[in-house]
């Protein structure tokens, strides 16, 4: 994992004492299993009832490892680094996530592992992949495995802060997976900012294959997204109320984001980016009001808006981003993960508001009243201010400013030389970290292979 040359640690020393932690803190299913009620050790585990769980488990796994892997790959020059790497820091990450989650939840008390629990490791690895969207060929490995310890060290902290200090409900994780993993990824972009790369870099563009990749990724996170909302979910109806609302909330992004797409391109085109990633984008947005009684058509009317802002966020903020703010955010997470998030984050808040009047239902006034009803009424609902709506809002505000603080203070550490970054030229390849066997140059106009390069640079 180092450039020849280059003297650090090995980057498998990280993962040993992850494993060592297992073993000291980690409690054994088949193990000190009591079914008596004065015991001291943990009680039985209902083993029947656990399982029930591993279909949604099945899904969130496939989107971690499948998902997000696939959808780095869109890079010309770094599908190995954009898949294998995500592959690292999910099975590293996963790793620690059980630990560090374990020890919250448990009080510093060993713990038993269900399903439910394997289902929150793979969640505590996703705000790591946002991220690793943020600075996606920039870094080295060894730098993403440790950011992988850090942040979801501070991930964890902040969950336990909304869920178990503040009680806000975000079933989806919105505002405590998206938008703290694009925002935590946004201040390490910004620490690590390249002015060698300002003007951009010859390896930073995709072609057709890597682009189809890319979409295949995005596909797999569509399909499955329903279980990812869902997957922790108390009960069966709150479960069914965010496979339906997340259903229609993607369906919603992406018929908005093919029109904002072919509205903000050359002669009505579309941009594989944008349907890449804004078509997710409602999914994310919907995440922390999907389990609560809202009807479907708001549920659409939170994805069309994720929709729609995340391709003008393509359009207009990334470039913004990199030329003023001196942020160069690789693979947009802000506009896929951080804006939707916020909106998810907005939508919750006037969802509890409304809710604390007794149920949609109760709030709705008979006829045609529209959505001006409805914006009176969450002001009205805001003065005095609701407890719980006030709740969800210390949630969003924590999530942003914890990721951001946390992120700040990872990026310095892996700013320092010692992490064996890779310089501005080598930036944006795999040959740095990989053996590459062969390249492919591949020609967009004509989708025929020109030549057959085999690699002559020395690594």
């Amino acid at each position: 994992m180092w450039r020849k040359g280059l003297e650090a640690p090995h980057s498998w020393d990280i993962p040993g004492p992850a494993v060592e932690l297992f073993i000291l803190c980690v409690y054994e299913t088949n193990k000190n299993i009591s079914t008596n009620p004065n015991s001291t050790e943990l009680p039985a585990m209902d083993t029947d009832k656990t399982m029930e769980s591993y279909p949604h488990f099945q899904d969130v796994h496939v989107m971690v490892f499948a998902g997000f892997g696939f959808l780095m790959t869109f890079l010309r020059k770094y599908g190995f680094s954009g898949v294998g790497i995500n592959l690292l820091i999910a099975a590293l990450g996963l790793q620690w996530g059980t630990i560090i989650q374990g020890l919250f939840r448990s009080h510093g008390q060993r713990f038993q592992i269900e399903i439910k629990n394997m289902i929150q490791a793979d969640f505590s690895t996703v705000p790591v992949l946002i991220s690793f969207g943020a600075v996606l060929g920039k870094t080295s490995p060894i730098q993403m495995l440790i950011m992988t310890i850090l942040e979801i060290t501070v991930f964890t902290a902040n969950e336990f802060l909304v869920f178990e200090v503040f009680s806000a409900s975000d079933i989806g994780e919105s505002m405590t997976i998206h938008a703290f993993g694009a925002y935590f990824g946004l201040a390490v972009a910004g620490i690590l900012y390249r002015s060698g790369l300002k003007e951009g870099h010859p390896n930073e563009e995709s072609v057709y294959h890597s682009d189809l990749f890319a979409m295949i990724g995005s596909l797999f996170l569509w399909i499955f997204w329903p279980s990812f909302n869902s997957a922790t979910a108390s009960d069966a109806k709150k479960q069914y109320r965010a496979i339906v609302n997340t259903y229609f909330s993607l369906a919603a992004s992406v018929v908005i984001a093919y029109a904002c797409s072919s509205l903000l391109e050359s002669q009505g085109k579309l941009n594989m980016v944008h349907i890449q990633n804004a078509t997710l984008a409602g999914g994310v947005a919907v995440g922390t009001c999907a389990d609560m009684e809202i009807p479907p058509y708001y549920a659409m009317i939170i994805g069309s808006i994720a929709g729609v802002v995340s391709v003008f966020g393509f359009k207009f903020l990334t470039p913004f981003f990199t030329t003023k703010l001196r942020i160069h955010d690789t693979c947009g997470v802000h506009n896929l993960h951080g804006l939707p998030g916020v909106i998810g984050g907005l939508a919750g808040i006037i969802t509890v508001a409304l809710e604390k009047s007794d149920s949609w239902q109760a709030c709705t006034p008979s006829g045609d009243a529209g959505f001006f009803w409805h914006l009176g009424q969450t002001i009205l609902y805001f003065w005095p201010p609701r407890t719980a709506a006030v709740s969800q809002l210390a949630a969003l505000g924590s999530s942003i400013a914890t990721a951001l603080v946390g992120g700040l203070i990872t990026g310095a550490i892996l700013k320092i030389p010692f992490w064996a970054q890779p310089p501005d030229e080598d930036c944006y390849d795999d040959y740095v970290y990989w053996e590459v066997p062969m390249r492919i140059e591949y020609d967009n106009r004509f989708h025929e292979l020109l030549d057959y390069l085999p690699l002559e640079r020395e690594a």
